[in-house]
């Protein structure tokens, strides 16, 4: 059973940058394709960033792409979530999920299987 814990949140300005991490007890994420959403306040969870469990090619959100990335830790014992040039409108709760996605459901959050309990990240002058 995989148990995910995402952590590294928290309140930042505009411009700044956060680095959000995905860790698993219970094994090792190497096998699951991992992705993170968000939801802000009185909206829909929505797609993020994703990567792939085999190959390593990471999907972004157009909203997020180019200041976002996502990457796996050589260990395969967590993926992180750089973002960099944070706007107020990235302001959500972000989770991240792991799972089997094919590739045209990776964007997709019932392709998912686990999720985190989430962290709040807050962009606010």
């Amino acid at each position: 059973q995989v148990q995910l814990a995402d952590a590294g949140g928290g309140i930042v300005q505009p411009g700044d940058s956060l680095r959000l991490s995905c860790g698993s007890s219970g094994g090792t994420l190497s096998s699951y394709g991992i992705a993170w959403f968000r939801q802000a306040p009185g909206k829909e969870r929505e797609f993020v960033a994703a990567i792939r469990q085999t190959g390593g090619t990471s999907y972004y959100a157009d909203s997020v792409k180019g200041r976002f990335s996502i990457s796996r830790d050589r260990a395969a014992s967590a993926v992180h979530l750089q973002m960099n040039s944070l706007k107020p409108e990235d302001t959500a709760i972000y989770y991240c999920a792991a799972g089997r996605p094919i590739l045209s459901s990776i964007r997709t959050k019932e392709a998912y299987y686990y999720w985190g309990q989430g962290t709040q990240v807050t962009v606010s002058s």
